[in-house]
């Protein structure tokens, strides 16, 4: 498994991680096989957030490898705070209470990551640079960033915030693809030139920030996904023959069709099955060529201008 750097902190994981939001749906001894899977692949990299199971993903996490220092150094750990029921909080209290909290679930001194998880109108940046100067120096976070955020949200925060904001996670796939539609359909008037998230790929870039790929595998919002569905024949019939000349599965062919954008972006898979994530895995192995990528974007339905 190949790694990368989050940001520019000097922070190296694998390129693939793992988001564990169904692993509250396991048992221990599941949860253990899915955890110990995923190292033995190289993937170091375990996504959490405080709302995932309510709480209990991150505490089954924990009790399924019998967490302590040795295993813990093991691994880069990854949480979100911010939602609640019914709205969203960025408030210094809930961030530090969200913290405590997800500590003592994973049973860790420390969290590698904190994102802020989707922007809450109500923000006072104050208030979160109070937060994160707190977590930084009692040590019980080393890095931050965000989640769903568009550029001009991540420079109010900017203005306050003393920390490098590192990674932004981000819903992408190759049938959800805004952020690149944008960008290659300049000065046009039809609905893919139509600029909703503020060029955050650009800006990603030139701020050395991470995107997070969320939802890899998914078309629309949560509505399935692509990969071996009948909706979509064209596709799979692509993915079928790019996982014959590549040695892989489709799925990994989809992982790859990411890892190629020279933005460097790292996937949250969410698979529990250990034998699917042993297939996604090989697309750090795999390498697209420029044409192969264009032709999979045209496949999955969108058009170049």
């Amino acid at each position: 498994m190949k790694k990368l750097e989050l940001g520019k902190s000097g922070l190296l994981a694998s390129e693939i991680s793992l988001g564990c939001m169904r692993m509250d749906q396991l048992t221990k001894q599941e949860a253990n096989r899915v955890i110990e899977n995923a190292l033995e692949l190289g993937i170091d990299f375990f996504d959490h957030a405080d709302i995932y199971g309510g709480g209990k993903s991150e505490e089954i996490f924990a009790e399924a490898i019998n967490m302590n220092s040795s295993i813990r150094e093991k691994m880069v750990i990854q949480t979100k705070c911010g939602i609640r029921q019914g709205f969203f909080d960025f408030s210094k209290d809930h961030i530090l209470a969200s913290v405590e909290g997800s500590l003592k679930r994973l049973n860790t001194d420390y969290i590698d990551v904190l994102l802020l998880h989707r922007p809450d109108t109500l923000v006072e940046p104050e208030e979160v640079a109070e937060a994160f100067n707190e977590l930084k120096r009692s040590g019980k976070v080393r890095h931050f960033g965000v989640s769903n955020h568009n550029p001009m949200q991540i420079e109010l925060l900017k203005k306050y915030v003393d920390q490098e904001l590192i990674a932004n996670q981000l819903q992408l796939s190759m049938m959800f693809t805004p952020m690149i539609d944008a960008g290659l359909n300049v000065n046009m008037l039809h609905e893919p030139a139509i600029v909703r998230d503020g060029s955050i790929m650009d800006y990603s870039r030139l701020n050395d920030m991470t995107i997070q790929a969320w939802s890899p595998f998914q078309y629309g919002f949560f509505e399935g996904v692509f990969v071996d569905n009948d909706k979509f024949p064209e596709l799979n019939q692509k993915l079928a023959e790019f996982a014959v000349t590549k040695g892989a599965t489709k799925s990994a062919v989809a992982i790859a069709w990411i890892l190629r954008h020279p933005a460097r972006m790292q996937p949250v898979v969410g698979t529990m099955n250990t034998e699917r994530l042993r297939d996604i895995a090989k697309a750090s192995e795999i390498t697209l060529t420029r044409e192969e990528w264009y032709e999979l974007y045209r496949t999955a339905g969108n058009k170049l201008p």
